[in-house]
């Protein structure tokens, strides 16, 4: 099935304009889910997909996020855990009661496959159940999210992304915890994250989560993942946090 691509982008359109576009969180999300869209039809061009499943993919990235701008409208905040676990509230608008998936596509056929693959997309550790090309549709969406994000930690104002005043922002130290998690080149689980440079540097270490080589290649063409490291912190720990994670990005790349 070929999707109506213009409908799937006028449907989201109009959802998003219910909220506040000159809202910078709104503003970020909206720019976010059409390069996620397309680094999703990207990366699964780069795997021999097919045509069908190359519109899946670009589907789940142009929907994987709508559940982030009513928690923006609700608890001005991207921080799942101080408001709602995004994927899962997304899903739940996309699938649940309010069926907003009938506005994007009248085929139902796809909406198990979706509606997993839009729940998954922002754990920490997916369900081990998933399989087959259920589970490269995740990794897909995954890759390119982690990949987005570099460039949204870069490009938006930090004190937009993590809802604090610059002060807060240049002064948050990070923890030894987190770098032990660093060290072992694996994601930084956002439940032992707590300052706002914690949350950097997790944003980084999901470069070590990566699967595809289209998506590394995506990455690096971007340039951002440095820039990140250019980060002006006033603290020690931050400092020394930055040059060890690259240390360690260097080390996997």
């Amino acid at each position: 099935m070929i999707i109506d691509r213009q409908r799937v982008r006028e449907q989201f359109a109009a959802y998003t304009r219910k909220y506040d576009p000159s809202d910078p969180k709104i503003a970020l999300k909206i720019a976010h889910t059409y390069r996620v869209a397309d680094n999703c039809e990207e990366i699964a061009k780069s795997l021999d997909l097919d045509d069908e499943d190359v519109e899946f993919a670009w589907l789940s990235g142009m929907l994987h996020d709508v559940g982030r701008f009513e928690q923006v409208k609700r608890y001005n905040t991207f921080i799942d855990s101080e408001s709602v676990d995004h994927a899962e509230f997304g899903a739940d608008l996309l699938f649940g009661e309010d069926k907003l998936i009938t506005a994007y596509t009248d085929n139902r056929a796809w909406d198990n496959d979706l509606e997993t693959v839009i729940r998954q997309h922002n754990k920490y550790r997916m369900d081990e159940t998933i399989s087959g090309k259920k589970l490269v549709f995740c990794n897909i969406l995954r890759d390119a999210d982690k990949v987005d994000i570099l460039r949204v930690n870069v490009e938006t104002p930090m004190e937009e992304i993590y809802n604090v005043t610059e002060e807060v922002l240049l002064s948050s130290g990070v923890s030894e915890k987190v770098m032990e998690q660093v060290r072992e080149h694996r994601a930084v689980n956002r439940d032992i994250m707590d300052s706002p440079a914690e949350h950097l540097i997790g944003h980084i270490a999901l470069t070590f989560e990566i699967v595809y080589p289209k998506s590394r290649e995506i990455a690096r063409k971007q340039g951002y993942l440095y820039k990140m490291f250019e980060f002006p912190t006033k603290n020690e720990s931050t400092k020394k946090a930055l040059a060890e994670t690259k240390t360690e990005i260097e080390k996997f790349l």
